[in-house]
């Protein structure tokens, strides 16, 4: 990408990985202003890292890169508010989706996903929408090895999870 965007070039890129970037949104906060602020947010840094993007990088993966910090980010930050609200409240469902059309064990399923730890989160986020091993760990920063392991230990847990909750 050359250093002068346009608002019409960044309008075009938010249009084509929209999708993407609200996906990662629902998964990192609990209520829908917390989504809006999320999505701003990571809108924001996409904008300010643009003119640093570089070309030997799959547009997609830097974009999932950004995406995937800031909401990792915004999510620490929401959890440590929390806990110095509210002492006793309980980690629950990060997940809310508005989409009544999803069948239940996917809708169970990605609440699973909001259970796990945020590094494990945006692995499975990754490798559900079809991200191999080697793009997985280039974007975590991550040996494709350790991506391997940790996605045999996140599969196993999200199955004992799932055998806990249907029993």
């Amino acid at each position: 990408m050359n250093n002068i965007i346009t608002d019409d070039d960044f309008i075009e890129l938010l249009e084509k990985y929209k999708k993407l970037i609200f996906k990662i949104a629902n998964l990192y906060s609990q209520s829908q202003e917390d989504r809006k602020d999320l999505v701003q947010e990571i809108i924001l840094q996409l904008w300010k890292a643009l003119p640093k993007y570089d070309n030997a990088y799959a547009l997609s993966t830097w974009i999932y890169r950004i995406a995937l910090n800031v909401s990792i980010s915004f999510y620490r930050k929401q959890t440590t508010r929390s806990k110095t609200q509210n002492n006793y409240k309980e980690f629950y469902d990060l997940i809310h989706w508005e989409d009544k059309s999803l069948e239940p064990k996917v809708t169970q399923l990605y609440n699973l996903i909001g259970q796990l730890k945020s590094l494990d989160r945006a692995i499975i986020i990754l490798y559900l929408e079809g991200h191999k091993n080697l793009e997985i760990a280039e974007v975590m920063g991550m040996s494709s090895t350790n991506v391997s392991t940790r996605l045999n230990r996140i599969k196993e847990r999200l199955s004992n999870m799932f055998n806990i909750n249907d029993n």
